[in-house]
């Protein structure tokens, strides 16, 4: 598995946290920034790195910003991505089981390292179950491509 992880600034020491987690794992990951404390545009992060996942270039892809919203609102206007906002490892759970989701957006401000790193692992390790599932994501698809 194939990680790309982005943050802005209000996420950065989110992300070192889940760098770590993933060196732990041995997941294989790409950090593009930001890396620095200046105020930046979450877009500017957030959706290349979105585009990257949506063509195939990494599996999945985790962002993080202040909230998690902002990142979840740009990575969605990338088609073909399914970017869900996390904030509890029952919805990182259900988002990969019921929803297929691609990206994983969390908020620093929000959810404490610890957390974050249950999150993290319950969505790296859940498989999507297909079956209705299936048939439902296929109907997002199909809108997508209107």
């Amino acid at each position: 598995m194939k990680v790309i992880l982005a943050s802005d600034h209000g996420g950065i020491n989110l992300s070192k946290e889940i760098i770590s987690l993933l060196e732990e794992l041995n997941i294989e990951y790409e950090d593009t920034g930001c890396n620095c404390e200046d105020s930046v545009d979450y877009p500017d992060y957030g959706i290349p790195a979105a585009e990257r996942v949506a063509n195939g270039e990494f599996d999945r892809g985790i962002l993080i910003c202040g909230t998690g919203i902002g990142m979840s609102i740009a990575a969605n206007k990338v088609k073909g991505i399914r970017a869900a906002l996390v904030h509890d490892v029952f919805s990182a759970k259900a988002t990969r089981e019921h929803n297929d989701s691609n990206m994983l957006t969390m908020g620093e401000r929000v959810v404490g390292p610890g957390l974050a790193r249950e999150i993290v692992q319950t969505w790296l390790g859940t498989d999507f179950q297909g079956g209705r599932h299936a048939n439902r994501i296929g109907k997002v698809t199909d809108y997508e491509s209107n």
